[in-house]
C-alpha cells in the first residue's frame, strides 16, 4: 500500500500538470541568471515581486496564517537595498491579481507561491555566489522560510491533500494557479523586469 505521506494526491498532481507549461514559460524569463544581471536589476526584480506579493497577501489574509506571508521579507531586503520606508511605501502595486473568492481558488494561488520558496532555496546560494548578497543584505525574501522551508511545503501538501477533489472544486483550484502564474508574468513583463 502506498504511503499517504509520499504518495502525491490527485490535485497535487492536477495542479503540477496543468501548470507546468506556463512555469517553464515564466521561468525562462525570470532574469537571475542571465549575464548582465547585477545588483540594481536584482533590487528592480524584487520592487517588482513586492508589488505584486504586497497586494496579493491582503487577500489571502482569511486563507493562509501570517507565518507564510513573504512582504515583511521583502521590505527588509529593500531595505537592506538601500530604498526607504517611503519608496518602498510608494511602489507600484499590482491590481491584476488572481481572484481569490473561496479555499479553493486560494489554495491554487498558494500553490504558486509556496513552490516559489522550495525554488528561493536555489535562488539564494546563486544570489549569495553572483552577487554577495546575503540574508541579512537583501536575500531573506529567498530563504524566508529558513529551516522550516520543507517542513511549511510539506504541511501545504497535506494540505492540499485534503482539500476537496470534487469536480468544480479542483477546476477552481487549478484555475487559480494558472492564473497566479499568468498574472504574475504579465505584472513582471510590465515592470520591465524580466529578459
Amino acid at each position: 500500500m502506498p504511503n499517504p505521506s509520499t504518495t502525491p494526491s490527485p490535485l497535487l498532481l492536477a495542479l503540477r500538470d496543468a501548470t507546468r507549461d506556463c512555469h517553464k514559460a515564466l521561468e525562462a524569463r525570470l532574469p537571475f541568471f542571465d549575464l548582465g544581471f547585477d545588483t540594481a536589476a536584482y533590487r528592480r526584480l524584487l520592487q517588482a515581486y513586492y508589488g505584486f506579493h504586497a497586494p496579493l497577501e491582503n487577500q489571502l489574509g482569511d486563507y493562509q496564517g501570517p507565518e507564510r506571508c513573504k512582504t515583511a521579507a521583502l521590505t527588509r531586503d529593500l531595505l537592506a537595498l538601500d530604498l526607504t520606508e517611503a519608496e518602498i511605501d510608494a511602489l507600484p502595486l499590482c491590481q491584476a491579481l488572481p481572484a481569490i473568492s473561496d479555499e479553493a481558488s486560494a489554495l491554487g494561488v498558494m500553490y504558486v507561491l509556496e513552490g516559489s520558496t522550495l525554488g528561493g532555496q536555489v535562488l539564494k546560494r546563486a544570489m549569495a555566489e553572483r552577487l554577495g548578497i546575503g540574508h541579512d543584505s537583501g536575500a531573506a525574501f529567498l530563504d524566508v522560510y529558513g529551516e522550516m522551508t520543507g517542513s511549511y511545503w510539506r504541511s501545504f501538501l497535506v494540505r492540499l491533500g485534503q482539500a476537496s477533489t470534487a469536480t468544480p472544486a479542483q477546476a477552481a483550484t487549478v484555475q487559480a494557479a494558472i492564473d497566479t502564474f499568468t498574472r504574475f508574468e504579465q505584472w513582471l513583463a510590465k515592470s520591465k523586469v524580466l529578459i
